[in-house]
């Protein structure tokens, strides 16, 4: 039990550094949304959180923390930027300190993280408040998916470095993190063997730019888009101490958006479907199949006519359904995620609303003697929960089988003569007026149908006594 808390814990002083990084980051770029748990899932991945804590009280390493030297011999070519003053060496450029910066970098965001006046890379403090900084440039909200991805490659250009950092950063996430005593946890051993040594360039928002890095060797932190210091190996880095990476089965999928939703009539549903597949012990899958149906007797369908879709697990194992479109049916529906046989699928209702709503104005009896006139009538037209205005509707007297009445109650024409069917208009505010109706001779009850040109109609009772 004491190996896997060695294993999974972090020491206290480092773990303390990345917390304190995320409170200060909190208070001067709040919408940047950085974690501590990413910072020491990265710190993880770079040093073993600066070799296991072996730190003095102030967070400064009891010894340096060197990548390999930059020399061209299988890495970049780097010439010296800082005299030695970082890294020792007068010739070309090392990655140093807890958190991996080159110093031409760390000239750009090295930060006084415990407030001694001092910038140091090699201060656990001062390391975990830059990466944060780092991480946070170009604008960046890390709560989202896309900006969190393209921070992490930002430091590293390499999609294995990318899928191992989440896979720490999930483990953080879930409750994996325990302070150990410094001293103290993992320890990936010498970093002169240049296993992921990051090279964040001066500028990460330049480096997110499509031509810019990737899996071809070009790392953005040389300035001169030279091979990346930190190649990237085919093995997950940190040898026996990393975990695996996520189990290729799927044993579930959890819920990454709202699960019901609304649109109108003819619109496209703001909400779109979101799973994330998940391994039993939580971690995401990435590259699996998750066919996103729509169930129901609905005219909605996904952006391209299908009522289903299939998504591949993104690096995280986020699966995003397409757009829906409500078609002209209002009712509900239901939008299935599902990944294969022994994972439960997952449910999102969703509600089509018709988009013209016609409803009467007040709710009195409409009662008239024979060779008398109703009262006035009004109804109103709504458009997607606003007015209607100018909406056109047709006022139609209609036996009970719906067809026009040639008896009982009538509007008139301008020479007094019966009409029983009018094209009328709604006002500003969506409020239709009807004309005097006169009630006729015959006592019974009649129906008055209001239609509007989308179909949408309201049916009144007229009693003539």
């Amino acid at each position: 039990m004491e190996d896997e808390a060695a294993e999974s814990g972090i020491p206290a002083t480092v773990l303390d550094a990345y917390k304190q990084a995320e409170s200060r980051l909190a208070r001067s770029n709040p919408g940047c949304n950085l974690e501590w748990e990413l910072l020491a899932a990265i710190g993880r991945v770079e040093s073993g959180h600066a070799r296991g804590g072996d730190v003095k009280a102030n967070g400064t390493t009891n010894s340096p923390i060197l990548g390999p030297v930059l020399n061209g011999n299988g890495f970049a070519n780097i010439t010296d930027t800082d005299g030695g003053e970082y890294d020792g060496d007068t010739t070309h450029d090392r990655a140093v300190g807890p958190m991996q910066f080159i110093p031409s970098t760390w000239a750009t965001w090295g930060s006084d993280g415990n407030d001694d006046g001092a910038r140091d890379p090699d201060n656990v403090y001062d390391a975990a408040l830059s990466a944060g900084r780092y991480l946070c440039a170009g604008g960046r909200d890390l709560s989202s998916q896309a900006d969190l991805e393209a921070a992490i490659l930002g430091y590293n250009q390499s999609q294995s470095y990318l899928r191992t950092v989440l896979t720490w950063y999930d483990f953080y996430k879930e409750g994996g993190a325990d302070a150990v005593p410094d001293g103290t946890g993992a320890d990936p051993g010498d970093r002169s063997d240049g296993i992921n040594t990051p090279t964040p360039s001066p500028d990460p928002s330049e480096s997110d730019k499509p031509g810019k890095g990737g899996d071809d060797g070009k790392g953005p932190g040389s300035g001169d888009n030279s091979p990346d210091p930190g190649p990237s190996p085919s093995d997950p880095p940190g040898g026996d101490d990393d975990p695996e990476e996520p189990a290729p089965t799927v044993a579930d999928l959890r819920v990454a958006s709202p699960q019901s939703s609304t649109a109108y009539t003819g619109a496209d549903f703001a909400e779109r479907s979101k799973v994330r597949a998940v391994t039993s012990r939580g971690a995401g899958v990435s590259g699996k199949t998750v066919t996103f149906s729509i169930r129901g007797q609905t005219g909605a369908v996904f952006a391209g006519g299908g009522k289903t879709a299939s998504v591949t697990t993104n690096g995280s194992g986020y699966a995003t359904a397409p757009v829906v479109r409500a078609g002209q049916l209002a009712g509900d529906f239901t939008i299935r995620a599902s990944s294969g046989s022994g994972v439960s699928p997952v449910d999102f209702a969703a509600e089509v609303e018709a988009s013209y709503g016609l409803a009467r104005v007040g709710d009195a009896a409409l009662t008239a003697a024979a060779g008398g006139e109703f009262g006035a009538v009004e109804a109103k037209v709504t458009y997607r929960g606003g007015p209607g205005a100018e909406a056109p509707v047709t006022a139609t007297m209609v036996t009970e089988a719906g067809e026009q009445n040639d008896k009982g109650p009538y509007f008139a024409d301008a020479e007094g003569n019966p009409v029983r069917k009018l094209n009328l208009t709604a006002d500003g505010d969506g409020i239709v007026k009807l004309p005097t109706i006169h009630a006729g001779d015959e006592a019974g009850k009649y129906l008055l149908l209001l239609t509007t040109s989308e179909g949408v109609t309201l049916t009144l009772e007229l009693t003539v006594e």
